[in-house]
């Protein structure tokens, strides 16, 4: 197996690091995310980091999110609250709207995985030394706003 390389000079040096340390991100949104698939799946995850994220949603809205058709994502829903991940109950705005919640349980699974990624970014960042640590966070915080906000749609793509 060989390990994958970057250019270290030329026009693609900037890029190819960044795209580097992407791939060694995503290994670790992999690896912290593995537990809580076992549990739910990926669709499933999504929507419960969404309302957690947002806090309770009513279901057209919460489908649209998801760029979702209702009719399968109501199956989604009615598993989720079988499984006791979300609650649903009639909207105070409207009887013929449902609003869906996040449980407890739900939340203490998104918080495992929120707390496995720090303790896997702490881990790395002991790795590296400690005169250089603020040096490597600083370039991640200018990288983020460049970046800008990213969208919550853009993160549940791939269950973050």
């Amino acid at each position: 197996m060989t390990v994958a390389t970057f250019n270290t000079e030329g026009p693609l040096a900037e890029t190819d690091a960044v795209l580097f340390a992407s791939r060694a991100m995503l290994a670790l949104i992999g690896r912290t995310l593995a537990p809580a698939l076992e549990q739910v799946t990926l669709a499933q995850f999504r929507v419960l980091v969404l309302l957690i994220g947002t806090g309770p949603q009513g279901f057209g809205a919460l489908a649209a999110m998801l760029e979702s058709n209702p009719s399968t994502f109501s199956r989604t829903v009615a598993r989720l609250e079988h499984l006791g991940w979300v609650s649903r109950t009639p909207s105070p705005e409207s009887r013929r709207e449902v609003v869906v919640s996040a449980t407890e349980k739900a939340e203490r699974l998104v918080d495992e995985v929120t707390t496995g990624r720090r303790r896997e970014i702490a881990a790395i960042l002991d790795r590296i030394p400690e005169s250089r640590r603020r040096e490597v966070a600083d370039a991640f915080e200018v990288f983020a706003e460049a970046a800008g906000e990213p969208a919550m749609l853009d993160l549940l793509r791939i269950g973050a």
